[in-house]
């Protein structure tokens, strides 16, 4: 089941270039993207209405995409505009055009009811775009559904095994601590202090320095990841249970993700990394890229493992523990909006 009435990422800005068509499937409908003449992006759906022929192979003309089929031509609103073979387009020729918005160097597809495209609901990129961040991206496309990715970035317990090498630091401290734990309107906030841990390798600090470590993420529909890292001197987090109140941080890294689902069980991940223009240095940039990267590609096996042991088990029901207090009301969260979603959804 997907959420149809939400806007979804559908890449990154500098995937879209003039003269170029990007063929995407998102909650499972097939879309393309293409710079008008204008710099604005368009998204109609990858389907001539006439004979049903790919726009994805279609030809870009000023604001204006051409089927090369059999020439119909449509405006980026989605109206057909020229039939070359007479001079009366019938009524109700047209391809069916999603709202698209670009923000924070993402581009933002409404794939539901054009009408409730509200832009206020497209949560806030961390740093992208943002002169006083240097950030770097990445994507990877999953064999598996979604919702699996959600529980992952929810529970980041995970981190102390699955990542026990990379972004775990050798350390279970991620496994052993419980974490603070907020419903939002739109989501759940996670906050969680790490006591005297190894700061992250591509901190600006020496090799080895411990810290207390404050995460703060915010998971918000339809399934973005907004995360801040910051170190402090040990003793930090005994002083300041409730979080670092305004001080002042060692240093400082982020971190912004999308989930896109594609199908059931296929999806899109598309990933940043940063940090404070004031503290990056580009060895310590490309580096902290390059552990999402690999780290990542450790989550992808693992999910993409317990798809298979999904898609054999007929049925049977995961355990719920009492850290999982985050997946399981986002999951409530989702199913009622799904719900909501009526026919819209599927």
């Amino acid at each position: 089941m997907f959420l149809k009435n939400w806007w979804y990422v559908a890449g990154w800005s500098h995937q879209v270039t003039p003269g170029e068509i990007v063929a995407r499937t998102i909650v499972g409908d097939s879309i393309i993207l293409y710079r008008a003449g204008s710099g604005g992006i368009a998204a109609p759906r990858d389907l001539c209405c006439h004979r049903f022929a790919p726009l994805s192979r279609g030809r870009i003309e000023g604001d204006d995409i051409r089927c090369m089929y059999h020439g119909l031509k449509f405006s980026a609103s989605g109206a057909c505009v020229e039939i070359p073979s007479t001079d009366k387009i019938p009524a109700g020729v047209a391809v069916r055009s999603y709202p698209v918005l670009e923000q924070d160097r993402w581009i933002w597809v409404w794939m539901g009811d054009p009408a409730r495209a509200d832009p206020a609901l497209i949560p806030r990129a961390i740093g992208h775009g943002d002169p006083a961040y240097v950030v770097n991206t990445g994507e990877l496309h999953y064999d598996a559904n979604y919702q699996l990715i959600h529980d992952n970035l929810l529970d980041l317990t995970h981190l102390s095994y699955v990542h026990e090498k990379t972004l775990g630091r050798n350390n279970s401290a991620w496994g052993r601590t419980q974490p603070d734990f907020t419903p939002l309107d739109h989501g759940v906030r996670v906050k969680r202090w790490l006591r005297d841990t190894p700061a992250a390798s591509y901190a600006p600090m020496p090799d080895g320095t411990k810290v207390d470590q404050w995460s703060a993420c915010d998971f918000v529909v339809p399934g973005v990841f907004l995360l801040r890292s910051s170190g402090y001197p040990v003793g930090t987090a005994e002083r300041f249970p409730d979080g670092p109140a305004g001080l002042e941080p060692l240093y400082e890294t982020v971190t912004s993700q999308a989930v896109t689902p594609v199908t059931e069980t296929s999806t899109i991940y598309y990933y940043s990394g940063g940090q404070p223009a004031r503290q990056a240095a580009e060895a310590k940039l490309r580096l902290q890229i390059e552990m999402f990267g690999v780290a990542f590609r450790e989550d992808k096996d693992m999910i993409e493992a317990q798809q298979k042991i999904i898609d054999a088990s007929g049925g049977d029901a995961m355990m719920t523990l009492s850290f999982d207090r985050s997946v399981a009301q986002f999951r409530r969260l989702m199913a009622k909006l799904i719900e909501a979603d009526g026919s819209a959804s599927r």
